[in-house]
């Protein structure tokens, strides 16, 4: 498949890149500031989160897909916006049945590297497999990720069905590498309020979780990318990113040592042993072509390695 934007003229394209970035970048403040005006700070990994900061994330998670929405219909006006922005289920249902296991598989494969390697490192405090309740906490750890898949939609909408493609422009290797590259820093610097309240790294200060986010998502976004272009849809991502941000942490509290504190930068996806377990996935997929939109094109649909990587 290809991600099909050659045809937008570059000064339609560059106005709807910076109508996006400013609709979904204050769209994240707005929501955000009934928390940032009461001084909200979390402090803690294992904190609970009250009801109105989950209104505020709720509000912030939709602004990506509002953004890209009103890009399409009235910037671009390319055509449907489901097609635009590859919100669709993947054909047949079999093909989308795997591709929706897959986005659940990989990423918990990734995070059961990334919390293996922290134990081995002595940095993550595994507590040991306890089988009593398992199933029912993973039940409850999937229902409530599925029932917050709306949410997910609201961001890869914005940053899989509207922001790479666009970025990626025709598909050449360097600009292939600047979409994945700057997808990844927009996408972590648009965190940048729930940041500097200590949302995802709890008792660090901004110029470390800043750096942190960055990381992490210019190496997750690529998976999420992977995942949208081998199904030629948004909903495998969708699941993907809902995975990482809520069964992902749920399995780093699940197996810890209840008794430990938890310091994300240094266990689950979003520290560094996630980094490498994720870095070393991204660098098979970009070695065996599989980041290149051109390796689905329906020319090289029968083809299981490419010649050659990107």
């Amino acid at each position: 498949m290809t991600l099909s934007t050659g045809s937008l003229p570059p000064v339609v394209r560059r106005r709807g890149l910076l109508v996006y970035l400013g609709v979904a970048y204050v769209g994240m403040w707005v929501a955000m500031s009934p928390l940032l005006a009461t001084a909200y700070r979390r402090g803690d990994a294992r904190e609970e989160t009250g009801a109105l900061e989950e209104a505020c994330i709720a509000a912030a998670m939709l602004a990506p897909a509002l953004a890209a929405l009103l890009v399409v219909r009235h910037v671009e006006r390319s055509g449907r916006v489901r097609d635009t922005l590859a919100l669709r289920w993947p054909k047949p249902w079999g093909r989308a049945v795997r591709a929706c296991l897959v986005a659940f598989a990989v990423p918990a494969g990734l995070t059961t590297a990334a919390l293996t390697l922290g134990a081995a490192t002595g940095r993550y405090p595994f507590g040991g497999m306890h089988w009593s309740g398992f199933d029912a906490w993973a039940a409850g750890a999937v229902l409530n990720m599925l029932v917050s898949l709306p949410l997910f939609f609201g961001e890869e909408l914005g940053w899989q069905g509207y922001l790479f493609p666009r970025l990626a422009g025709d598909g050449d290797r360097r600009g292939l590498i600047r979409a994945y590259a700057l997808t990844g820093t927009a996408f972590a610097l648009w965190h940048m309020p729930t940041l500097l309240m200590g949302g995802q790294y709890p008792g660090h200060p901004w110029y470390v979780s800043v750096p942190a986010m960055v990381t992490s998502c210019v190496l997750i976004l690529p998976v999420f990318t992977w995942l949208r272009l081998r199904s030629g849809s948004v909903v495998p991502a969708v699941i993907g990113h809902a995975f990482v941000s809520s069964v992902s942490v749920d399995m780093v509290e699940r197996f810890a040592d209840p008794q430990a504190a938890l310091d994300p930068l240094h266990m689950g996806v979003a520290g560094w042993p996630g980094w490498i377990a994720t870095g070393a996935f991204v660098t098979f997929l970009a070695l065996t072509g599989r980041l290149d939109p051109s390796f689905y094109s329906a020319g090289n649909a029968s083809r299981s390695v490419p010649a050659r990587g990107w």
